[in-house]
C-alpha cells in the first residue's frame, strides 16, 4: 500500500496542495502561538488530502475499450464518427472516472467524457467525431484515464495500450465526360481488339518492336514489305494509362496546413462552394492525381504512378490490378501517405516512366519545372498515345495568401516567364498542356482537357480506353 499511496500523494491536485499548504501554515501558526485549536484544525486539513490519496489509491481499476471507426478510410476534409464501447472489467461499481481520447492534433481536439458509478462488468458507449483536415495515417487513442477522489484533492492517471486506425485519404473529385478522352471512353473490362483472322493471307500485322517474341514474326509479310513483320492475336484488351506526380518539395510552395502537427480547421481559401479547398499546390496535385488515376481505373485502365522517387506499385489485398497497376482503393491508399520528396531532377521519373507506361498515354502533372527539368521527359515518350501535361502556377498559391512565404514581384514574373517557357516546349514536342492555377477546380482542369483534345480528335487512342 506504501508504494500506491505515495503516487497518490505526488497526484494531488491544485486544490489539494494549496490544501496542503494551508493545513502546514495552520500547524506552524498553532505551535507558535500556542494555540491548540489552530493545531488541531491544522491536523484536519492534512488528514483529508491523505484519506483522499488513500481511498484513490484503493480503486482497482480494469478498463476494456473497443473502438469502431466509420468510415476506417475518410476523405480529406470530412468527418468520422467513432463509437468508443467502454467496459467496467472490475466487479466493484467505478466511482468518477475522467476520460481522454488521445488523438494527433490534425483530427481535433482530444474529446473528454466523464463517466460514474459503472457498475461492475456493464459496457457504456461513448460517441465522438473526428476531422480529417490533412491527409495520412493515424491512431485513435489510447483511452487516458484520470481517478479523482470526491473533493478533487487527488488525481490518479492511466494510459491504455489500445488504439485505432484511421486512413485519410485525398479527395475524389468527380471529373465529368470531359478529359483528353472526349468522352470516348466506355468501359474497358473485358473489351477486345478485333483481329479479324480468315486465313494465312489475311492475318493483321504490324512492325517488329524491339522485345517481340521472334517466333510470332510474319516472314509472308515479312517478305512482302521488306520490314519485320510481326502477327498481331486476338487477345483481351488491357488499357493502361501512367500519371507523372512532380513532387519535388523545390517545386511547389508548402503551406503550413499541410505541415505535419498543424492545427485542425486552418481557414484555406480557394475556389467558391469548395469547402475545403487544396491549402497548397504539392496538395492540389496529390488530389488531381487520385481524381483522375480513379477515374480512368473506373474505366477499366491498368494505372501506374511515377514520381522521382519510384512507382508507386500495389500491396497485397488492396485491389492492385497486376503488373504494377493500381486499382481505386490502392490509389487512394498509396497516395494518402504520399509526402514532398528532396528530388532534384526529374530525370528518374522519366526514366522510369519509358518503362512502366508502354504504348498508353501520360498524364504529367507538374509543380514549377523549368524547361531544363524537360528534355529526359520529351524524349522519353515518342509513342502513338496523346500525352497530356498539368502545369500548377505555383505563384498563384502565394497570391492566394496559401504559402508559407510571400513572392517578390520579380520572383512572381520569373515563376510565370518559366511557366510559359515550359509550356511552350511542351506543346512544340506534341503535348496537351493545361495550366492549374489556385482558383481552379480538378474538374475544370479535367474539361479543359477535353475541350483542349478537340471532339473526335484521335478518339481511339485518347487515355487508352476504347470507345
Amino acid at each position: 500500500m506504501t508504494g500506491p499511496l505515495r503516487t497518490a500523494l505526488t497526484s494531488l491536485t491544485l486544490r489539494g496542495r494549496c490544501l496542503v499548504a494551508a493545513g502546514l501554515t495552520l500547524l506552524g501558526l498553532g505551535a507558535l502561538l500556542g494555540e491548540r485549536p489552530l493545531a488541531q484544525l491544522a491536523v484536519f486539513v492534512l488528514a483529508l488530502p491523505l484519506l483522499s490519496a488513500l481511498a484513490v489509491a484503493r480503486q482497482r481499476v480494469r478498463v476494456a475499450a473497443r473502438r469502431t471507426v466509420s468510415p476506417t478510410r475518410v476523405p480529406r476534409g470530412e468527418d468520422a464518427e467513432v463509437r468508443l464501447e467502454l467496459t467496467n472489467a472490475e466487479r466493484r461499481t467505478g466511482r468518477l472516472w475522467l476520460l481522454t481520447e488521445q488523438l494527433p492534433p490534425e483530427l481535433g481536439p482530444s474529446p473528454r467524457f466523464v463517466v460514474e458509478r459503472l457498475a461492475g462488468g456493464d459496457t457504456t458507449a461513448l460517441r465522438y467525431r473526428v476531422h480529417g483536415s490533412r491527409r495520412g495515417r493515424f491512431r485513435l487513442g489510447p483511452l487516458r484515464l484520470r481517478l479523482v477522489d470526491p473533493f478533487g484533492l487527488v488525481q490518479r492517471t492511466t494510459s491504455g495500450t489500445d488504439d485505432a486506425p484511421l486512413l485519410v485519404v485525398p479527395r475524389v473529385r468527380q471529373l465529368g465526360p470531359g478529359g483528353p478522352a472526349g468522352g470516348q471512353g466506355g468501359g474497358g473490362e473485358g473489351a477486345r481488339r478485333s483481329i479479324a483472322v480468315h486465313g494465312e493471307d489475311d492475318v493483321s500485322t504490324r512492325a517488329y518492336r524491339h522485345g517481340d517474341d521472334l517466333r510470332k514474326v510474319h516472314w509472308r509479310a515479312t517478305a512482302r514489305t521488306g520490314e519485320l513483320m510481326v502477327r498481331m492475336e486476338e487477345r483481351p484488351w488491357r488499357a493502361q494509362a501512367a500519371l507523372l506526380l512532380d513532387t519535388r518539395v523545390r517545386a511547389h510552395l508548402l503551406s503550413r496546413a499541410t505541415a505535419p502537427g498543424a492545427a485542425a480547421g486552418t481557414a484555406v481559401p480557394g475556389p467558391p462552394g469548395d469547402p475545403s479547398p487544396p491549402p497548397d499546390s504539392f496538395e492540389w496535385l496529390v488530389e488531381a492525381a487520385a481524381s483522375i488515376g480513379t477515374h480512368l481505373a473506373r474505366r477499366g485502365a491498368v494505372v501506374h504512378v511515377v514520381t522521382e522517387a519510384g512507382e508507386l506499385g500495389p500491396s497485397d489485398g488492396h485491389g492492385g490490378r497486376g503488373r504494377g497497376g493500381l486499382g481505386p482503393g490502392e490509389l487512394l491508399d498509396r497516395m494518402a501517405a504520399l509526402v514532398p520528396s528532396r528530388g532534384a531532377r526529374l530525370t528518374p521519373a522519366a526514366h522510369l516512366l519509358a518503362r512502366v507506361a508502354g504504348d498508353g498515354p501520360v498524364v504529367a502533372l507538374l509543380g514549377a519545372v523549368s524547361p531544363e527539368d524537360l528534355p529526359e521527359l520529351v524524349a522519353a515518350r515518342s509513342g502513338p498515345a496523346s500525352d497530356v501535361a498539368v502545369l500548377l502556377d505555383v505563384g498563384s498559391w502565394a497570391e492566394a495568401g496559401r504559402g508559407r512565404r510571400a513572392l517578390s514581384g520579380a520572383a512572381r514574373a520569373s515563376l510565370t516567364a518559366q511557366l510559359e517557357e515550359s509550356a511552350a516546349l511542351l506543346r512544340g514536342a506534341g503535348w496537351q498542356v493545361v495550366v492549374a492555377s489556385a482558383g481552379r477546380t480538378v474538374e475544370a482542369v479535367w474539361a479543359e482537357l477535353g475541350h483542349t483534345h478537340g471532339a473526335g480528335t484521335r478518339a481511339a487512342s485518347g487515355l487508352g480506353v476504347p470507345a
